[in-house]
């Protein structure tokens, strides 16, 4: 029987550290909307057990015992793809962390192995070339962005690296020396209130 064709191809994507394999980031994703039994079914009216997008590890627990297993086999590989409990992952390392992609057992490897590799190049580029534990623990928020822009839900979004990074770089400085020149203070505020009311009391004349 062939396998049933879905949008959410990305169980997770985590990030650990080198040197103590401690976990620096881990998104798991699951299907927003779980499907439900047929009213005519004998099952009961809560979610089947497996479905496309299912989250295979919904609990800390589990996430803890699979990620433990994962470093476990993959500190000693020369490959940057395996099949590790029935689940396809792809992995790079990028200086003291590593980056890896989980797919089900029956995913593209090649198109789990271009998000891998879009992740790393959008971080090599948002953090400009310093793709280091401290580095990603200090720029937390873009490291996670650039995880939405690439994967939302499980569903693969872009993998163009330069088109995530443009996406979620940080606004231009001059718009915030712009931003730091308006009088936002009680006088200047009621300023503008004054200007307003001026201004309106005058077209209504014109207008009479």
């Amino acid at each position: 029987m062939a396998p049933e064709i879905s949008l959410f191809s990305t169980n997770a994507i985590l990030i650990f550290a080198c040197d103590d394999s401690s976990r620096i980031l881990a998104k798991y994703y699951d299907a927003p909307h779980h499907p439900q039994h047929p009213p005519h079914s004998s099952h009961s009216s809560s979610a089947p057990a497996s479905y496309p997008g299912k989250n295979p590890y919904p609990t800390l627990k589990e996430q803890k015992a699979f990620e433990k297993g994962l470093l476990e086999k993959t500190v000693k590989q020369n490959t940057d793809v395996i099949l590790y409990d029935n689940r396809i992952v792809v992995f790079k390392t990028e200086g003291d962390v590593m980056l890896y992609v989980v797919g089900g057992g029956e995913e593209n490897e090649i198109l789990l192995y271009n998000v891998v590799l879009c992740l790393r190049d959008a971080l090599n580029i948002l953090l400009k070339g310093s793709t280091d534990k401290r580095t990603i623990i200090e720029n937390y928020d873009l490291v996670a962005l650039a995880i939405d822009e690439i994967v939302d839900d499980g569903i693969i979004l872009e993998t163009d690296p330069v088109v995530v990074a443009s996406r979620v770089s940080r606004p231009p400085t001059q718009d915030i020396s712009n931003i730091r020149g308006i009088d936002l203070s009680e006088q200047g505020l009621q300023n503008v209130w004054e200007l307003g009311k001026a201004t309106l009391k005058e077209r209504l004349r014109q207008g009479l």
